[in-house]
């Protein structure tokens, strides 16, 4: 490990000991229940249905939003509560929307009332600002339900649509207070883009004492929340650590949690896929491989299409803790983008996650430490370069 690794590493760790007081609400009991989606269709006729159903107002908050298809029924969706009179507020990534953009779909949707925001177009007076992105996405109704996870809106997260080769994610949904409260996160974003709000909710009781949490990762006094929550997490962890990413970024404090609690002998499972999209991230990712095998974290690679596309950002703790929402296990996700998860301790939830992964894992298979330690230089120059590439990633 180099000095420079070292050094990142005692930040980081000292960076999560001073966090006791995360930036949370205490929402214990007043939660609801939890809908579990999986799968693109499923989740997008919930959404349709909820916003058609809405009263007073629509947050949309969205990375990609694709002109498509799926784009488009959401288009039509948000104008014709719009048109009701319900106020209707879309955020949506510069970059993201870029995918299959098309310049009718927004005027629709402006020409019905609906109010529009990109985040952070492209400035050549400020160029760096373009490599912060609004990773996160939420739909928030009337502050009383509440979606989040990792989908977003396009026709490739439609099996009917697109095919068997659909891109896996997962998302959840939950009335009530959680709701409240993420439209607060939506509506700081909204009102200071460049500069958000850090006036957020202290808990202070012990982890083991937190029920469902939205940990929001909005400003530089809490960017480093989500690697700290995973990383506590893990280290409390006594049975099991199923951990489901699309990108996995070797060194961090999340896995060092994962190898540590392998070595306490709790079964650490990772998920990746086989093919990364961008390929380059899949070096990053098998960077860590040789690690995190020697010291028994069990990986597995999830089989390309016709199983689907694996995107899914999700961890589930001894089936008791879930973990689901927008950020990828990489430095990008954990240090700079604004990213939102929900962390909840629910037994159910936990169980149909475990499920899930079940489900997932026999679409998958396992690296075996002999079969890995034989491969190319081929291989192992092109994990050097995602190695030292890791930051940028």
């Amino acid at each position: 490990m180099s000095v420079a690794l070292e050094e990142r590493n005692k930040i980081e760790d000292l960076t999560c000991s001073h966090r006791k007081h995360l930036g949370v609400p205490d929402l214990r009991g007043r939660s609801g229940s939890f809908r579990l989606f999986t799968e693109g269709d499923d989740l997008h006729d919930a959404m349709i249905s909820a916003i058609e159903e809405a009263q007073r107002s629509v947050r949309l908050e969205v990375f990609i939003f694709a002109a498509d298809k799926v784009g488009w029924r959401f288009a039509g969706a948000l104008s014709a509560k719009a048109r009701a009179g319900v106020e209707v507020c879309f955020h949506f990534d510069s970059r993201g929307a870029a995918t299959g953009y098309s310049p009718e779909i927004f005027r629709e949707m402006v020409d019905a009332g609906v109010k529009l925001k990109w985040y952070r177009p492209w400035n050549w007076r400020h160029p760096s600002h373009y490599f912060q992105r609004n990773h996160r996405k939420l739909l928030v109704i009337d502050e009383q339900e509440l979606f989040l996870g990792g989908f977003n809106i396009r026709l490739e997260n439609s099996r009917a649509l697109y095919g068997e080769g659909r891109q896996r994610d997962t998302h959840v949904s939950v009335r009530g207070e959680l709701a409240r409260y993420a439209a607060i996160l939506f509506d700081q974003l909204w009102d200071h883009p460049e500069r958000p709000g850090d006036d957020v909710e202290v808990i202070t009781g012990d982890l083991s004492e937190f029920d469902p949490l939205r940990v929001p990762n909005f400003s530089c006094l809490v960017w480093k929340h989500i690697a700290c929550f995973y990383a506590q997490l893990i280290g409390r962890s006594v049975r099991h650590v199923y951990i489901t990413t699309p990108y996995f970024c070797p060194g961090s404090i999340v896995d060092r949690a994962a190898r540590q609690a392998a070595g306490r002998g709790v079964d650490v499972r990772l998920l990746v896929p086989r093919h990364s999209d961008p390929a380059f991230v899949g070096w990053l990712t098998r960077s860590g491989y040789t690690r995190l095998l020697a010291e028994g974290v069990r990986i597995y690679e999830y089989l390309p299409p016709p199983r689907g596309k694996l995107h899914a950002k999700t961890a589930v703790i001894d089936d008791e803790w879930s973990v689901i929402g927008s950020p990828n296990l990489d430095h990008l996700s954990l240090f700079v983008n604004h990213e939102l998860v929900l962390v909840a301790r629910d037994r159910a939830l936990g169980e149909a996650m475990r499920d899930q992964y079940l489900r997932d894992m026999a679409n998958a298979s396992e690296v075996q430490p002999s079969v890995w330690a034989e491969r190319g230089w081929a291989e192992r120059c092109l994990e050097a370069i995602g190695w030292t590439a890791r930051k940028f990633l």
